[in-house]
């Protein structure tokens, strides 16, 4: 069954929507402290189409958050579905994990807001699920036994801070690094090509430029 299109109010009101939460995602991992009127800036929003869909800062970060833990979830719970081979399984979740690129939002936003309950709820359930699937690598034997959850976690965290030219360039090096840490994760070993190249000194280098942050 396929639903109804939306009018051309709704639908604008939704492309609106999608634009103000990449925009929010940008500014505010760049700069949590960032006011609300940089995010319609960037957005091409007016200020107050974004305060109708969002009435406060806080509103927007506790909607950011959610959506992170959703995308969260959903890649564990797929994870826990794979009944094929448990690596395999594994290193999916946590390819797709540091695609969604939710730990920059951890990084950026933790401590800055007021959770909700609702944010209470999905946090608990990705925390219950990030166990799960830890368990059952670690129960089919193919994850190192001195690994924890948490250690898994703040991997994530080191993966998402890596950030160099554009999101392609970024996405290419966080995966090259993550290809590292599936290897050093893995039993027994396997050692494979890493994906992508190795970032070159002018681009470690073009970082100090004034301008570039």
């Amino acid at each position: 069954m396929t639903s109804a299109p939306m009018s051309g109010r709704k639908a604008q009101a939704a492309r609106n929507d999608e634009l103000i939460l990449q925009a929010a995602r940008a500014v505010f991992t760049a700069d949590p402290g960032a006011p609300i009127a940089s995010v319609a800036e960037r957005a091409g929003v007016g200020i107050s189409a974004l305060y109708r869909r969002y009435p406060s800062k806080e509103t927007l970060l506790q909607k950011l958050c959610f959506d992170g833990l959703t995308l969260y979830i959903a890649a564990a719970e797929k994870a826990m579905a794979d009944q094929g081979d448990p690596w395999d399984a594994f290193a999916t979740y946590m390819r797709e994990i540091v695609d969604a690129d939710t730990h920059s939002l951890t990084i950026a936003l933790a401590g800055t807001f007021q959770p909700t309950e609702e944010l209470y709820q999905a946090a608990m359930r990705a925390s219950d699920l990030a166990i799960q699937v830890h368990g059952k690598a670690s129960g089919a034997g193919v994850l190192r036994p001195d690994i924890t959850v948490s250690d898994v976690a703040l991997l994530f965290e080191q993966l998402a801070s890596v950030k160099l030219g554009d999101h392609g360039r970024t996405e290419q090096l966080r995966h090259r690094y993550l290809a590292l840490v599936l290897d050093s994760l893995r039993l027994p070993p396997d050692k494979r090509p890493l994906p992508g190249p190795p970032p070159e000194d002018a681009e470690l280098r073009a970082r100090w430029a004034p301008g570039s942050a």
